[in-house]
């Protein structure tokens, strides 16, 4: 009865350690990854003007349907 009740107790930290992994997993890691996803993206869809050219860094803008969408951001330069 005791080795039952140990693998019992071991199935729960097992299953508590994963749950609060988890929750660190999709309440701060995965934010920060979605948001540079969709920020690299975003840059890869945007218009950018070569003539802002800075240190590396240009002023792009991204239109949908020909309308420009959202305000001006900075995007490395790709060439």
């Amino acid at each position: 009865m005791k080795e039952a009740s140990g693998e019992l107790n071991m199935t729960v930290v097992i299953v508590v350690a994963v749950g609060i992994l988890s929750v660190f997993f999709f309440g701060i890691l995965w934010p920060s990854i979605k948001n540079t996803f969709i920020a690299t993206n975003k840059c890869s869809d945007a218009v950018c003007d070569r003539s802002s050219l800075n240190n590396g860094i240009v002023t792009c803008r991204y239109y949908r349907n020909g309308q420009q969408e959202g305000p001006e951001f900075q995007c490395p330069w790709k060439g």
